[in-house]
């Protein structure tokens, strides 16, 4: 309907999958590029998870397209089958459904040697499994028994799962622990940080062919970032009708109220996730108490286990005593000579401006292909939980490579640490491998500078 009126050749915020709309910002493209390094490597499961909407089965079509030739991916967008239907599905794939019967051994027989001529002709089977949640625990065992498939040094199926939250909460079942062991990698994909949603807008706009400046005012993004809670799905249905609002108008220019039009029509409001709406709630009941004891992360839902008190004097007074400046030594005064008293010394400086301006120097000198992990988010009121982090990291990693940056956006700011200097992806998905329980388990990101100069420090 507005195409024309926009100079649009296609509908920019469809929300079926579409690979020519990838947006590869706010982190996406770095996932991208870890999930084609950890399915090239010989090794067990990987899992992506992440809220309703924030773009799993488009991450994972695009995925299908950026594996190297030798990795023939497998596509299963349907996880309602039980064991017997999801080995049909594989021995149709494979070209061996005629060589298979009712019987589930002798299907698994039969997929196991297509699987077997496949490595012989050069090929391994990558299966992507959408939605991965709501597959039956029965047929999760037979993908746990797919993934001992092996030559005698090879895998011969590599599995990636991808599922909302409640994944997590399933193989955290004790029955489901066999299966969890065999994850090698965890993946998060987050909502969209308030600015990565005009950044997001805007490339739609473009990718379907628009030319001009920015459609979209500033307050009107913004009112769909509050809205949407950074969820790809809701920012395209709420960007679509804030475009037919402006249509209306026979406008070109997407302002406040036509995405406060648009949220009315769409009668939708973004939630906190679980973690988030329980942390929340801590907080509120508890206040002080929460501050002290409760450890919750509120940027992204992320959990840490809390310092204690003690510790947290403690990291403060050392980081404070490392970051001062030495005060002059005054030289002895003669009495009664009616000179000035030494001035007193300089207040120590602030640790946290300290840490940020000695990474804003790595960050804007080391260059741009250089790749560094992500360890955690929280808001700029958790400046304190900051300082403590770095504190417990460093006894764990290189406390030289411990850094962090602030990221303004609209309406919010956030505090991020990060860690190390490292020349490629595969040396910066090592030094995650080796990390702590502790740090994995908040499931750390792979980037690469580049796209750390695009947030607004």
């Amino acid at each position: 309907m507005y195409l024309d009126h926009f100079g649009l050749r296609e509908a920019p915020f469809l929300i079926t999958p579409h690979a020519d709309f990838f947006y590869g910002g706010a982190n996406r493209s770095a996932l991208l590029d870890a999930l084609v390094y950890a399915l090239g490597r010989e090794e067990g499961l990987v899992k992506v998870s992440g809220e309703v909407g924030t773009g799993k089965t488009m991450l994972a079509r695009v995925l299908i397209g950026r594996l190297p030739p030798h990795l023939r991916a497998i596509y299963l967008a349907d996880p309602l089958m039980n064991r017997g239907e999801l080995l049909a599905v594989l021995a149709d794939e494979l070209g061996c459904a005629d060589s298979a019967s009712d019987s589930a051994h002798r299907m698994l027989r039969a997929v196991q040697q297509a699987l077997v001529a496949e490595f012989a002709a050069g090929r391994q089977i990558v299966l992507l499994i959408d939605e991965a949640h709501a597959m039956p625990a029965d047929t999760l065992e037979q993908i746990r028994l797919l993934s001992n498939l092996e030559s005698e040094r090879h895998k011969l199926i590599k599995i990636a799962l991808f599922g909302q939250p409640e994944l997590d909460a399933l193989l955290d079942r004790p029955d489901m622990r066999q299966l969890k062991d065999r994850i090698t990698q965890h993946f998060r994909l987050d909502p969209l940080a308030p600015d990565d949603v005009a950044t997001y807008i805007d490339f739609r706009m473009r990718a379907a062919g628009y030319r001009g400046p920015a459609v979209f005012e500033r307050a009107a993004t913004a009112r769909i970032a509050r809205d949407s809670g950074g969820l790809t799905r809701r920012i395209n249905v709420l960007a679509d009708k804030s475009l037919l609002a402006a249509f209306a108008r026979n406008a070109h220019a997407v302002t406040l109220a036509d995405a406060q039009r648009a949220a009315a029509d769409t009668q939708t409001r973004a939630d906190l996730p679980p973690q988030r709406k329980a942390a929340r709630n801590l907080l509120l009941t508890l206040s002080g108490v929460a501050l002290l004891g409760a450890g919750y992360l509120l940027g992204r839902g992320d959990r840490v286990a809390a310092p204690s008190v003690a510790d947290t004097v403690t990291a403060r007074a050392e980081v404070a005593a490392a970051t001062a400046p030495t005060p002059p030594t005054p030289a002895a005064l003669p009495a009664n000579t009616g000179e000035l008293a030494a001035p007193p010394a300089p207040a120590p400086a602030d640790p946290l401006e300290s840490l940020l301006t000695a990474s804003r120097a790595w960050s804007t000198t080391a260059p741009g292909e250089r790749w560094f992990v992500q360890l955690m988010s929280v808001p700029a009121g958790r400046a304190d939980h900051v300082l403590d982090y770095v504190r417990r990291a460093g006894r764990a990693l290189d406390p030289q490579q411990l850094r962090a940056y602030r990221t303004d956006t609209a309406g919010d700011t956030q505090l991020a640490v990060i860690y190390g200097d490292f020349a490629d992806l595969r040396s910066a998905q090592q030094a995650v491998d080796a990390m702590p329980d502790w740090i994995r388990g908040t499931r750390p990101v792979v980037r690469q500078l580049r796209s750390l100069r695009t947030d607004n420090q």
